[in-house]
């Protein structure tokens, strides 16, 4: 007669390892999420106990809102600016650091080291810079006869310095995230072109870009994500404002939910960023992962 053992299987165990990350998900992600689309339907205020149902007026109100163009505007160009810029100097910096030059340690560390510092102190070293009175730019402006500018006053000018600022802390993250993916490339590749007699743009373009787009899809994608939803260096630079010249839709929400106490709307905006940032997201991942070498 055989006796079967009862001890569970060894894949029973395995699975079991998931429970803990699925009750995290289900309570800090999933939950949040639902009990977001209840409150975008009412008028909750964001404190009192009871609110009512309102439809689908949050959304219309949305649709009217004579701000909501500026505020897309302006959060598109954080997410997407920012994230062409990061990429294109963060590549150029790991295609020079990926050589053997002297002191590419040191340059190294500096393009790295703003990503340790917090946003917010990072948006406000840079306030202290471009502020009108005592910002050492201004100073800079003077020393020439101008008059200073109101350079985070002025909507021509505050949008893209903030993009400056978000590109200038986080490509330092691009550059590393390009440096790993140069290195993984065989030297064989780049052996057999020059005996081909392939020029440095040749090499480049046919082989280092091509191999090197796993680099970039993970890049794009963490830059894209982390632009749309930009929100400490715009409340320590410009606070929106002026009106909202600045305005991202993170800023509109804290604005509206803690000044307005309006937070059923506040929580519909927060809604159509999840859109905004999952639609650009999910496009890129699309287009990007079809043109990775297999």
């Amino acid at each position: 007669m055989i006796r079967r053992s009862k001890k569970p299987h060894p894949s029973v165990w395995l699975n079991l390892l998931y429970v803990p990350a699925l009750v995290l998900f289900v309570v800090f992600i999933l939950y949040p999420f639902v009990k977001g689309i209840q409150v975008s339907f009412t008028n909750w205020d964001g404190y009192s106990q009871t609110f009512s149902w309102i439809g689908l007026d949050n959304y219309r109100r949305m649709l009217d809102d004579p701000n909501i163009g500026t505020v897309i505007q302006n959060t598109l160009i954080y997410g997407i600016c920012s994230t062409l810029f990061q990429n294109i100097i963060g590549l150029a910096y790991a295609l020079l650091l990926d050589k053997s030059i002297k002191g590419r340690g040191i340059v190294r560390t500096i393009v790295y080291l703003p990503v340790i510092i917090s946003p917010l102190i990072m948006g406000y070293i840079w306030y202290f810079f471009f502020q009108l009175q005592g910002g050492a730019l201004n100073d800079i402006v003077q020393l020439f006869g101008e008059q200073p500018v109101n350079f985070l006053g002025d909507p021509k000018w505050n949008v893209w310095i903030i993009t400056f600022v978000n590109t200038y802390q986080y490509v330092g993250i691009a550059m590393v995230i390009y440096m790993a993916g140069l290195q993984s490339i065989s030297r064989e590749y780049y052996e057999a072109a020059e005996l081909d007699g392939a020029s440095g743009w040749q090499r480049f373009w046919h082989i280092t870009l091509p191999l090197l787009m796993p680099a970039i899809t993970v890049n794009i994608v963490l830059n894209l994500i982390g632009g749309l939803k930009l929100f400490d260096v715009i409340m320590a630079l410009t606070k929106g404002g002026p009106g909202y010249a600045s305005q991202s839709i993170s800023t509109m929400m804290y604005k509206l939910y803690f000044a307005s106490q309006d937070a059923g709307y506040a929580v519909a905006l927060g809604n159509l960023m999840f859109v905004l940032i999952s639609v650009f997201s999910l496009l890129a991942l699309y287009f990007l992962r079809r043109r990775e070498v297999v």
